[in-house]
């Protein structure tokens, strides 16, 4: 048996692959070497993830795919991280490879990921052959719900959305401009903050404020990153939360841009399973 792991900076899914089967699915905390050290690592392993996975036999090999995995210093530092607590062979991989490979599989395409951050590759069917840096939420990470979350509140706190939306949104959330300012400049992982209020966009995506934001934001996606490639030879893939639960708005923006849409999944686990059990 061996793990595959989907590390986001909100959230990490694991999959226990048996074969070319899954036999089940955990889910921990984020884990992002870019943000938290190899002892916050090694610790969230050991007590989120080992004592759910010891009734379940040895485990063979760990394949981490995940945000912040794109050097080699922080991939070193991650599989290390793994093998203080799983001393077993560990593949630490990006979490656009992982999209890709389970997007596209063996087939060229381009590959995207719109979760709490964003990006983008053009995939040969074994490696990306191109990347638009993402740039994070501060410079880039377009159509992410970091972004959406950092525009929403942008516009919430300088009056920019209908007074009674913004009365709703501080009414649903508990939120009060301190509590944001504190999340945002203060506290870790800002990222995770913002993306956490994506549900309410959603919930609201009908009003024309919020759909003209979020519509904005897939445009600013397209237009920055997915257009630099060769569009019109090849497919455009997505998977990630916000791709999935937006996809009606996505499909439609895509169409302005007279690109072609391919699949589009919540997670790309399944994909994975699929790669990675076709080649065991």
């Amino acid at each position: 048996m061996f793990l595959i792991a989907d590390g986001g900076s909100t959230k990490t899914d694991w999959s226990l692959v048996d074969g070319n089967q899954e036999i089940g699915r955990l889910q921990t905390r984020g884990i992002n070497p870019f943000y938290q050290t190899e002892e916050e690592i090694s610790a969230e392993i050991r007590e989120q993830l080992l004592p759910r996975i010891t009734d379940c036999g040895a485990i063979a090999s760990v394949c981490f795919y995940g945000a912040g995995c794109a050097f080699p210093e922080k991939n070193e530092m991650l599989r290390r991280s793994i093998r203080r607590v799983l001393p077993v062979p560990v593949e630490v991989g990006s979490d656009l490879l992982a999209a890709a490979r389970a997007l596209c599989g063996d087939q060229p395409g381009i590959a995207c990921i719109l979760g709490t951050g964003s990006n983008s590759c053009l995939y040969d069917g074994k490696e990306i052959v191109e990347n638009i840096f993402p740039l994070g939420f501060i410079l880039g990470d377009e159509g992410s719900g970091a972004v959406l979350g950092k525009r929403l509140v942008g516009d919430v706190l300088k009056n920019q959305l209908p007074l009674a939306l913004r009365e709703v949104f501080f009414a649903e959330s508990g939120l009060t401009p301190a509590i944001i300012l504190e999340k945002v400049y203060k506290q870790p992982f800002p990222n995770r903050f913002l993306a956490s209020l994506s549900p309410f966009l959603l919930r609201h995506i009908e009003e024309p404020a919020i759909r003209r934001l979020v519509g904005d934001s897939f445009r600013s996606f397209f237009a920055r990153n997915v257009m630099q490639y060769d569009c019109r030879n090849h497919l455009v893939h997505l998977t990630g939360s916000i791709a999935w639960h937006y996809q009606s708005l996505l499909k439609e923006i895509a169409r302005e841009f007279n690109l072609r849409l391919g699949t589009i999944e919540q997670s790309p686990l399944p994909g994975l399973v699929r790669y990675h059990g076709g080649k065991s």
